[in-house]
């Protein structure tokens, strides 16, 4: 569709760039100048010849005979305006507009207005622009030609057509049918707009590695959700363009074992792997040392970052140390903690080993579960894949708690330390604050340090953050945190977790850090304090683990953010759609859209 200069900043102004994008501006009510012999609901034409009129200050009423109603009818006018008493004449014949209530029998409409032309059915728009200008600007550009010509089915493009042009309406409220149509064609203009902004580059790449030798080594048996994973990445760097695939996997899902099969597909080439700290840095190293003995794996952190050659590696390990120097060409790079970095440092990794022509491919990984209908939005943009079974069963009892429940929760934690097991305590601030009702880590350490030994205290923040939590791992008892503490980390020993002000986190978050226990098959505890009496959404959280199902429950009360710009990370991004609510309509635009998905 072309737009005309004298029209642009009209578009410009309504934020959208095609047909069916302004299609999507529906009317917000008709105005129905069509003839009726009954009363309608709505607001309806009259044609009248007035009686009597008589004022008073606060009341202008004309008595009138409705011709078309066959009834007598009164118009009211409260706190008239001087001119309106000169309006209405005896024996004069009006045609009016008006909602017409039948009050005892007696029908009255109140502040009706004239009319002059009269037939059809008129929508009225609430837009920055005029009604009138968002009528032209609607009946010149939203034409069945245009709405085909940009890809939308038939019978949406006609539903949105009578949407637009009624002509017969039921009802001022838009129908099922129309509502789908509207959702179809805002998630088609959106998901077209993502796929556009998807870019293809040639690898000279093409790792064809037989993983599953490497697979019948480990001392366990993968996971369907990891094989179906590493069959799409073999496939993916299998391909002429590099790959581009993010991975979701819920808190112990086992991501680590398929990044080190993505590792064993890409030989003979090299693999970097970058992570958000130190210690998950560390981790994954001795996991690729573990399961990847025959291969020559190298860490490098901001301490080790100048004494490492990384000529000879076969798989380079790093932190944000990656990015300052200079690295050997790799034909697969990986993030971990995606959302941890920035686009920018994600490029910059990209471009370091990056030579010529030689793209590599990219595996971007997410512990951060997102619902089915986002991940089939995000396909326009990017492959992805969703790991939903995890290696064994979390075995986590979770609970809201509250101000009466804190004696059992101190005895809990007394025994599970008797134990010789450890307890995160999460706070929502790091000091006090007017604001909010709860203490702050620094108000509620003292107790803590008083009453337990062992307690190591971390803002998240703070530059001594790792060695804290290292030195926590090894002898603490209990750790105070906010929750922006470390989720990379292994804590084997860490049973229980204790949110305080449980109600004002999101559930994904409240999952992340549900996540951090049980690590090790233990019996874990999730204690969700609150001062609120009751709370639905904490306990509908406590009776699922499956981050998946959590993800779409957190939509439903968050809504879903702006997955185009990125602005938003909740808070509804769509007019029509809800995407908890719509996957039917979500796969049936990628269905059209995407056919190869």
């Amino acid at each position: 569709m072309e737009i005309a200069p004298k029209d642009a900043s009209k578009f410009q102004r309504l934020g959208v760039s095609s047909a069916s994008a302004l299609a999507l501006h529906a009317p917000v009510s008709y105005e129905d100048y069509r003839w009726y012999s009954e009363v309608k609901p709505y607001a309806q034409l009259v044609d009248v010849t007035v009686e009597a009129v008589s004022r008073t200050p606060r009341l202008l009423k004309v008595q009138a005979y409705a011709h078309n109603l066959s009834c007598n009818i009164e118009l009211l006018f409260f706190s008239p305006k001087p001119y309106m008493t000169r309006l209405f004449h005896a024996d004069e014949r009006y045609t009016l507009y008006g909602k017409i209530d039948c009050n005892a029998g007696h029908a009255q409409v109140s502040h009706p207005k004239k009319v002059t032309q009269t037939g059809g059915i008129t929508p009225k728009y609430k837009s920055p622009l005029r009604t009138d200008v968002m009528r032209k600007l609607i009946k010149e550009y939203v034409t069945y030609e245009n709405l085909v010509a940009e890809g939308l089915p038939d019978t949406v493009a006609r539903t949105l057509l009578e949407i637009h042009f009624p002509q017969q309406r039921s009802g001022m409220g838009l129908c099922e049918a129309e509502l789908y149509a509207l959702k179809f064609a805002e998630l088609y203009d959106y998901m077209s707009a993502l796929r556009k902004k998807r870019k293809y580059v040639a690898s000279s790449f093409r790792c064809r590695s037989d993983w599953r030798a490497w697979s019948q080594t480990l001392p366990f048996q993968l996971t369907g959700s990891q094989v179906e994973t590493i069959e799409a990445i073999a496939d993916d760097l299998q391909s002429k363009h590099a790959a581009r695939r993010m991975i979701v996997g819920d808190v112990g899902s086992g991501k680590t074992m398929v990044m080190l099969a993505a590792v064993m597909i890409a030989r003979p080439n090299r693999s970097v792997l970058m992570a958000p700290t130190t210690i998950l840095a560390q981790q994954l190293y001795e996991e690729a040392q573990k399961f990847l003995p025959h291969l020559h794996v190298k860490l490098l952190t901001h301490k080790s970052a100048k004494n490492v050659s990384l000529d000879d590696a076969d798989f380079i390990i790093g932190t944000h140390a990656l990015l300052y120097r200079e690295l050997p060409e790799a034909a697969l790079i990986m993030v971990d903690e995606q959302h941890r970095f920035g686009t920018a440092q994600r490029n910059i990794l990209e471009k370091l080993v990056t030579q010529g022509d030689q793209h590599p491919h990219f595996l971007q990984f997410s512990a951060t579960p997102i619902p089915r209908t986002q991940a089939m939005i995000d396909a326009a943009h990017i492959d992805v894949s969703l790991m939903t079974q995890t290696p064994f069963k979390k075995n986590i009892a979770t609970e809201v708690i509250y101000k009466k429940d804190f004696p059992a929760l101190l005895q809990h934690i007394t025994t599970e330390l008797e134990r010789q097991h450890q307890v995160l305590l999460v706070y929502p601030l790091v000091e006090q604050s007017s604001m909010l009702a709860y203490q702050s880590i620094e108000e509620a350490r003292a107790f803590w340090e008083k009453q337990f030994e062992n307690v190591y205290v971390t803002y998240g923040k703070d530059k001594n953050k790792e060695e804290v939590l290292l030195a926590f791992r090894e002898k603490g008892n209990i750790l105070i945190a906010t929750t922006v503490v470390e989720v990379g980390i292994s804590l084997p020993r860490l049973s229980t977790v204790v949110i305080v002000g449980a109600e004002r986190l999101g559930l994904s978050t409240l999952h992340q850090l549900r996540g951090r226990v049980s690590r090790t098959g233990l019996q874990g505890y999730c204690y969700l304090f609150t001062y609120k009496s009751e709370s639905e959404r904490l306990e509908q959280f406590s009776r699922t683990m499956n981050g998946f199902d959590i993800a779409a429950l957190d939509l439903k009360y968050r809504k879903s953010g702006d997955l185009l710009v990125g602005r938003n990370q909740s808070g509804k991004a769509f007019k029509w759609v809800d995407i908890g609510e719509d996957e039917a309509i979500v796969k049936a635009v990628q269905d059209r859209l995407l056919p190869k998905v």
